[in-house]
């Protein structure tokens, strides 16, 4: 065999190679863009919740949205990067492909960030309990006021819940125990305290946006190794396609 036609066939096998790299990193961006899309309607979902607002504000809990604008804008720019990333991959220009390597790194970061923070304020024994037990507490001593009678009514009510960690918080602060702690059919006093009701509530909420933030975190792992390989690659064909 000739020394140029074997020269010829390594050129053919690493173009084989780059077009298996290049095609799987373009289906990689697109699954990339549709969680994309996923997290950011959940997380305008969970923003804009019509009476959602109402209750965050009631409880003096706007921390809770920090990590929820992280998603939002991560979400955003994981839709615009994944497209221009199909295009830099299929136009197989290294340039193209560094940006989008380094825009990988960039919402790696992001979305780890973002669940971290909506995680550390929305479940149990994080950092968003002492925030609503300070609150649930505060409405309760001050409970003979009617925006503090009212805010109980509506929280208690609406949960079912009794106290910030349950009916003793009453007993404690020398408060009478309001009808709307109660259960309406057996009368009895509801067992949970606020808190950890309320935890649960945020919680359903965010775990979902914290699964697919996780999810598109090792996608852009994926995505980075691939990006690498694939400049890797057609530089060696380069080098090749030079040498003939």
């Amino acid at each position: 065999m000739a020394r140029g036609e074997g020269k010829g066939e390594n050129v053919a096998k690493l173009a084989n190679r780059i077009a298996g790299i290049k095609y799987t990193l373009f289906c990689f961006n697109i699954v990339s863009w549709i969680i994309g899309a996923g997290l950011f309607a959940f997380t305008i979902y969970i923003r804009a919740e019509p009476g959602f607002d109402e209750w965050v504000a009631l409880l003096d809990i706007y921390q809770y949205y920090i990590g929820v604008y992280i998603l939002i804008g991560t979400g955003a720019l994981v839709m615009i990067f994944s497209f221009l990333g199909c295009c830099s991959a299929l136009m197989e220009h290294s340039a193209a492909l560094y940006a989008f390597i380094g825009t990988q790194v960039f919402l790696f970061l992001a979305t780890v960030v973002g669940s971290a923070i909506i995680l550390d304020f929305s479940t149990m024994n994080s950092s968003i309990q002492p925030l609503i037990r300070q609150t649930m507490l505060r409405f309760i001593m001050t409970s003979e006021h009617p925006h503090s009678s009212a805010a109980l009514k509506l929280i208690q009510e609406s949960i079912g819940c009794c106290g910030a960690d349950g009916p003793n918080d009453y007993m404690v602060l020398r408060q009478p125990l309001p009808l709307e702690c109660r259960d309406t059919v057996t009368g009895n006093a509801f067992f949970h305290g606020c808190v950890d009701e309320l935890t649960w509530f945020l919680e359903d909420k965010s775990i979902w946006a914290a699964i697919m933030a996780m999810v598109l975190s090792a996608i852009h792992t994926a995505n980075v190794v691939l990006g690498v390989v694939l400049v890797q690659a057609l530089k060696r064909e380069e080098e090749a396609m030079y040498r003939r």
